[in-house]
């Protein structure tokens, strides 16, 4: 900057009439005022330094670069081994899921015609009873008795699907959580 600016200085004093070298106009300079040597020999060591010191910059700037890219390729090569090991170990627990899977299926079917079997019991039991209610069917007592008889094994029967269908609930409860905490 300060060069330029003795140029400048030196352009409008010296006039415009010749070629202007910056070793020329040193000398020319030196000549009139040969103290002056001692700062433009400062100003060329500063200006040395400046360089390397811009130099070391642009090798720093590029080394770091480079190191940015192969980081980059490491984190992609890292991230691609981690996720191929991730599923291989989640492949390890399958065979457990899809045993529980199974029994889940199982237990929902069996579920299934259990409410079945209850709901056709409840029909019986409510057409018997409206049977052996009614005034008009004919039966005798003991007709009505062994009726009776038929309701109360019915509703014995009902009571044990209805333990059945709870038990079995809580069951696929169990088995729900357990594919739940398997999850990755």
């Amino acid at each position: 900057m300060r060069t330029r600016l003795l140029v400048l200085i030196l352009l409008g004093v010296g006039g415009c009439d010749r070629a202007l070298n910056p070793e020329q106009l040193a000398k020319e300079v030196v000549n009139g005022d040969p103290e002056f040597q001692w700062v433009l020999d400062k100003h060329h060591t500063l200006a040395k330094r400046i360089e390397t010191y811009e130099r070391e910059l642009a090798l720093k700037r590029s080394t770091i670069e480079q190191n940015i890219v192969q980081m980059r390729k490491d984190l992609v090569a890292s991230t691609t081994n981690v996720k191929a090991r991730v599923a291989e170990v989640k492949k390890q627990l399958d065979p457990d899921r899809q045993r529980l899977e199974l029994a889940l299926s199982m237990a929902t079917e069996e579920l299934r015609v259990k409410r079945f079997q209850r709901a056709s019991l409840g029909r019986s039991i409510a057409q018997l009873r409206k049977a052996s209610k009614g005034g008009q069917t004919g039966w005798t007592d003991a007709e009505r008795a062994r009726g009776q008889g038929q309701v109360n094994e019915m509703l014995q029967d009902a009571q044990r699907i209805d333990h059945e269908i709870a038990s079995l609930q809580a069951h696929m409860r169990l088995l729900k959580i357990k594919l739940l905490l398997i999850q990755f």
